[in-house]
This record gives C-alpha cells, sequence and structure tokens, in this order.
C-alpha cells in the first residue's frame, strides 16, 4: 500500500534521522549531497567546511531536502522537504547548534577517538578559532511524506 504521511509521522522521521540529502541548484547546475543534521522546531541545522555547496545555497537560498527510512523496496518512508537556506553568523547561534549536533551525531560515533564529519570536535569552543566552518539552518517552507508498506 503507498500513502502520504501525515504531519505527527513527517516531524517523527525528520526528527530521528541523522543524514539527509540536501539538494541545491546555482547557475545551472543542480548539486545533491549527504549531510548529518539536526532537526527541531520546523528547521534543519547542519553545518560544512567550504566548498560546493556552501557557495551554490550561498548564490541561490532555495533548497529541498529529503531524509527516508528504508526496511526494504516494499517498506519504506521518506520525507521531502522545501525550504531556505540562512547562514548562521551570530557566535552564540553557532554554538548553541553545533553542541545540537554533538549531542545527535556523537552517541553514533563506535570509536571515542572518531570525528564523524568535519568540525565536528570535542570542543564546541575550538569552532571559528582552530576549525573553518559554516554552521547554517534551512527553514522549512513545505514539506510532502509518503510511505510504502506490504
Amino acid at each position: 500500500m503507498l500513502g502520504k504521511l501525515e504531519q505527527p509521522e513527517i516531524e517523527a522521521l525528520l526528527s530521528r534521522q541523522v543524514t539527509g540529502r540536501l539538494g541545491c541548484h546555482a547557475e545551472g547546475t543542480t548539486y545533491v549531497v549527504p549531510v548529518n543534521y539536526v532537526y527541531k522546531n520546523g528547521i534543519i541545522y547542519a553545518h560544512s567546511g567550504p566548498g560546493k555547496k556552501i557557495e551554490m545555497m550561498r548564490k541561490n537560498p532555495k533548497v529541498c531536502f529529503e531524509v527516508d527510512d528504508i526496511k526494504n523496496i516494499f517498506s519504506w518512508k521518506s520525507v521531502i522537504a522545501w525550504g531556505t537556506f540562512e547562514e548562521i553568523t551570530d557566535i552564540a547561534e553557532q554554538e548553541q547548534t553545533m553542541q545540537l549536533l554533538i549531542h545527535r551525531v556523537m552517541p553514533l560515533v563506535e570509536h571515542a577517538t572518531d570525528h564523524p564529519s568535519h568540525g565536528i570536535t570535542a570542543n564546541e569552543y575550538d569552532i571559528g578559532d582552530k576549525i573553518d566552518l559554516i554552521v547554517y539552518k534551512i527553514r522549512i517552507d513545505k514539506v510532502t511524506g509518503r510511505f510504502e508498506h506490504h
């Protein structure tokens, strides 16, 4: 059976997942890349080093974001969200966002010395100092969800 996810199921899936795919488009090029994220109150929070996705989102802040939970080809849930990229430049908000990301991602790390991605440090006070890091949020404007279950 195919169906639409209701808003509580959409919120649950966005909150439960830790990796999503970010789609951006600028100057005739579309780019989709996986990112670690935290979802809270209609906003996706993430971070990145400088690079292609940041350059593209600065040129065109309208983005698409997708998460899914796939058990098999006949049992899955998927959410697609459209929103607007905003770079977080306030130091206090950057630190709060990195705290959210660290607390969400670090429990999933297998070895204490592992760093799951660039820019995640044991000490959030290293940000801006020792790490070239861009912290950002995506304000969701529209969201849809689908599922299949047999």
